[in-house]
């Protein structure tokens, strides 16, 4: 019988002693690289240096030590096929049963603020992939191993005398291309970050926990970050309250990226992914309370977020009014005392995201994905046209700007009446806008006159302004281009309603 050889060269050296000597204990002849072979030597397990196999000392720094075919040959050979055995056997080459490996740290090198390129390209590693990539080729008779948590079920099963199954060695090649496939995907958008100026293009996350389902009890779900990329909700650091659940991170998620589109103090409250309530103003607890007050029967029990450090809420008004959870790049101590009290709140404290990924959209559809830029242009409303005769005044353009941005966050087909940089209606999800007109002004109510309306996209029909105008709509920004844009306008002029076109439109389906 050939004798049983197993090859260990990791970066990561978690349980690296423990499963050495396992596996020397089994009858396997340790051959390692590097650091791996003098820390399992300094272990007092006998193990040989791969230049043993190779005849060859490793050189350029340790760039090239295991590239060789006495050591590839080994991890490939097929044991089925009489020729490949004739093959090692003329060349004196041994087989190779288990192959260990994990990579050079790249990301978190290259998360370095000082990191240079040089430091990257010297943690790009060559030799790792393209063992681990042989052995996971070969899997039905070499077992790869990339997760130092594998490690003890796999040294147990061989310690027992027993083999894996063909199923578990396919799971282990399985997590070894990933393991490479997630590697390389990173160093691909260190190198270049925008992901649509190639043909070709992946995109890799690591999971960070399993959560108990996704929308429905039935789905599984998980919460994955990318590599590279930091801060934002998956990456929130929970301070207190139960654990989250899959639409708890969604409309978390929607929160934050609300808030955080706005310079000024901001506050909203989510329901379902949309603001059905915010509000920007200098006193952060006064921007809580007019969000809350903008549709204070939608905010039951809605998740609020802020984006600046979050004071006492009793200061606010309705603190007492339940929460799902609560997110903020930072608390006040006085505030979490306060908030702690509430069992069934969450508090989570979330720092603006970055990396290569964050500029853009990515959403699987059968077959595929759609790859979009991130709704993130840079507008000004002195680029706007007023198209009425009547000018908006100084108070409606900044409620305009307002409604404008908010627009853009709330679902297609958008209807926002704000008044004193506060949401007081939305509709939202409608398959015409005029629907969506008449629930912003039935949500509104009283608040409606006076307030100014903001249309992600142009009004096809006169009939959006005559709703408009009949709820006491005074001013309206919506992107123009329609083909009744004559029409829009005259109705817009003859109830004495002023009008700007953006020229952009904010759709979000």
């Amino acid at each position: 019988r050939t004798p049983l050889r197993a090859l260990l060269s990791v970066y990561d050296k978690t349980g690296l002693t423990d499963f050495a000597r396992a596996l020397h204990d089994s009858g396997y002849a340790l051959v390692s690289t590097g650091g791996t072979q003098a820390a399992i030597a300094n272990a007092g397990i006998p193990v040989q240096h791969v230049e043993d196999l190779t005849g060859f000392p490793e050189i350029l720094d340790g760039r090239v030590k295991s590239l060789h075919p006495a050591i590839y040959g080994g991890i490939l050979a097929r044991r089925d096929i009489a020729e490949h055995n004739a093959q090692l056997a003329e060349h004196g080459i041994g087989t190779i049963d288990v192959v260990a490996s994990n990579l050079y740290p790249f990301v978190d090198t290259v998360s370095r603020p000082d990191a240079t390129l040089i430091d990257a390209l010297e943690n790009i590693d060559i030799g790792g992939p393209t063992m681990i990539r042989g052995a996971a080729k070969n899997f039905p008779h070499v077992i790869v191993v990339v997760d130092p948590a594998d490690y003890g079920w796999i040294a147990e099963r061989l310690a027992a005398g027993e083999d894996l199954t063909q199923d578990e060695r396919r799971s282990l090649a399985r997590k070894a291309f990933q393991h490479v496939a997630l590697y390389d995907t990173t160093i691909s958008q260190y190198l270049g970050e925008d992901a649509l100026e190639l043909d070709e293009t992946t995109f890799g996350f690591s999971r960070l926990s399993t959560l108990r389902y996704g929308e429905n009890p039935h789905q599984q779900a998980g919460l994955y970050a990318a590599p590279l990329s930091s801060g934002g909700i998956v990456r929130a650091k929970q301070l207190h309250g139960i654990d989250m659940s899959y639409t708890n991170y969604l409309d978390a998620d929607a929160a934050w990226r609300v808030v955080a589109d706005f310079d000024q103090p901001a506050a909203t409250v989510i329901k379902h992914t949309n603001p059905c309530g915010l509000a920007v103003h200098d006193d952060q607890p006064t921007a809580y309370r007019h969000a809350f007050e903008g549709d204070s029967v939608s905010a039951y029990g809605g998740i609020v977020a802020f984006n600046s450090h979050a004071h006492r809420c009793d200061r606010a008004g309705n603190a007492r009014r339940p929460v799902r959870h609560i997110i903020a790049p930072a608390y006040e101590e006085a505030a979490l005392d306060v908030l702690r009290r509430r069992r069934r709140t969450r508090l989570l404290e979330v720092q603006p995201a970055s990396g290569p990924q964050e500029g853009l959209d990515v959403r699987l559809v059968s077959g595929g994905a759609l790859v979009q830029q991130t709704d993130d242009i840079a507008e000004s409303p002195a680029d706007w046209k007023v198209v009425t005769e009547r000018e908006p005044t100084d108070a409606e353009l900044a409620d305009l700007t307002f409604a404008w941005k908010a627009a853009k966050h709330i679902k297609s087909n958008t209807i926002v009446l704000a008044k004193d940089n506060t949401l007081v209606g939305m509709g939202a999800g409608q398959p015409n806008r005029v629907v969506s007109v008449h629930l912003a002004l039935r949500i509104a109510e009283d608040k409606a006159k006076g307030s100014v309306l903001a249309s992600d996209a142009f009004f096809p029909f006169a009939d959006n302004i005559e709703m408009a105008a009949a709820g006491g709509i005074t001013a309206i920004a919506e992107p123009g281009g329609s083909i009744r844009d004559d029409e829009v306008i005259a109705a817009a002029n003859e109830h004495n309603i002023a009008m700007l076109f953006t020229g952009t439109r904010h759709f979000r389906h």
